[in-house]
């Protein structure tokens, strides 16, 4: 089992084009796992972990609800902001500048981890991240992603994810709002859950950390929770 992963930042990149490139790397790692199968070959997957921001984005999951989007969508060019049916998991969120982005393109056989497992992982290491801020993160019962008060009076999610797997191979995976504009969350109901807000590091902190550090937590957690080696190389410039 392969348990490297390589590290791949991407500064404010569009959706459709970070999605491009992101399901190249996915497809190809399919490719080995098909020719292993097929030739009786052993060749190693590789692993990537993409770390990115969007432009102003909705994206509705292949299962999502078009109706959570409450913008007219002859309204959203005004708003400067795009929407695009995606084919992860979930339902609608919005994607923009201010959050991280995090797209493991990894081989679960790797791991030895199934998907729930692999969420729970993701879950995990945005709660170390919280963690270090002293923010307590949580899951919430029966929903997807990490949380403030889930239980409590005031529940607002502060990380999304959604993820799509095929042959055990992952892409698509979270959104953590760092300093994000939270506005543009008034324009949808964010993963089709009713009366619970979202929320940001830097409204719970009061400030905004420094994006470098908060994405070198990110990845130190990865490393810890998937125990991966994670390897910073820059071999894929935008």
């Amino acid at each position: 089992m392969n348990r490297h992963v390589q590290i791949i930042k991407w500064p404010l990149t569009d959706y459709h084009e970070a999605y491009t490139r992101q399901k190249e790397l996915f497809e190809s790692i399919k490719a080995i796992k098909l020719r292993n199968k097929h030739e009786n070959r052993r060749d190693i997957t590789p692993n990537y972990f993409i770390l990115t921001e969007h432009p102003h984005v909705y994206t509705l999951g292949k299962s999502g609800d078009p109706r959570n989007l409450l913008l007219p969508e002859e309204k959203l060019q005004a708003f400067g902001v795009q929407f695009i049916p995606t084919d992860r998991g979930g339902d609608i969120t919005y994607h923009g500048p201010g959050q991280i982005v995090g797209y493991p393109v990894i081989d679960l056989d790797n791991f030895g981890i199934d998907i729930i497992e692999y969420i729970r992982r993701l879950e995990e290491v945005i709660i170390r991240v919280l963690a270090d801020y002293g923010i307590r993160g949580e899951r919430s019962p029966g929903e997807t992603g990490v949380w403030l008060d889930p239980g409590g009076t005031d529940p607002r999610k502060i990380c999304a994810i959604g993820v799509r797997t095929s042959r055990w191979v992952t892409m698509h995976g979270f959104a953590f709002n760092l300093s994000t504009d939270l506005s543009y969350f008034d324009h949808i109901i964010p993963c089709g859950i009713r009366n619970k807000g979202v929320t940001s590091l830097q409204k719970e902190l009061g400030y905004i950390p420094p994006r470098c550090e908060v994405e070198q937590k990110i990845i130190r957690y990865f490393a810890d929770v998937f125990g991966a080696v994670m390897h910073d190389e820059n071999l894929q410039k935008p």
